[in-house]
């Protein structure tokens, strides 16, 4: 299974609004930049997110958009099957090797077993961890 850009940039965006969550809205503009992408494509795939509930839009001069729910309540499953349709690493049918069949299916269940344990916040917290430290400078 490969994650397209719709997928990989929706990420982007909810773990940008779970970064600010709490702090009011998030426009796209500000994400697209801060990450260099187009803010016309995010619109595009925010729309479903919104649809799905997991985002809400605010309106207004200071607008954008929130999370509907805490980030440790969203998991990076949720994201990626509403943008990219149901996991599964190959299609096969019931016609097909029983054995065969019995690891694609414990593939696509590895694969969603780490996309549904895997929520927001901890997206959040392994880029946290992955910044270099700032360093202090006394005077």
């Amino acid at each position: 299974m490969k994650i397209s850009t719709k997928g990989r940039y929706g990420l982007t965006i909810m773990m940008e609004l779970a970064a600010k969550f709490g702090e009011g809205p998030t426009s796209l503009k500000s994400i697209a930049e801060r990450n260099q992408l187009s803010e016309h494509y995010l619109e595009q795939l925010v729309a479903p997110l919104r649809n799905a509930g997991l985002v809400k839009s605010v309106r207004g001069a200071y607008g954008g958009y929130i999370l509907s729910k805490e980030p440790e309540n969203i998991t990076s499953g949720d994201v990626i099957r509403i943008l990219e349709g149901p996991i599964s690493p190959v299609d096969f049918t019931e016609e097909d090797d029983p054995a065969k069949r019995q690891l694609w299916l414990r593939i696509r269940d590895s694969i969603a077993d780490v996309l549904d344990s895997t929520t927001l916040a901890d997206l959040i917290a392994f880029e946290d961890a992955g910044k270099p430290d700032s360093y202090m400078f006394y005077i």
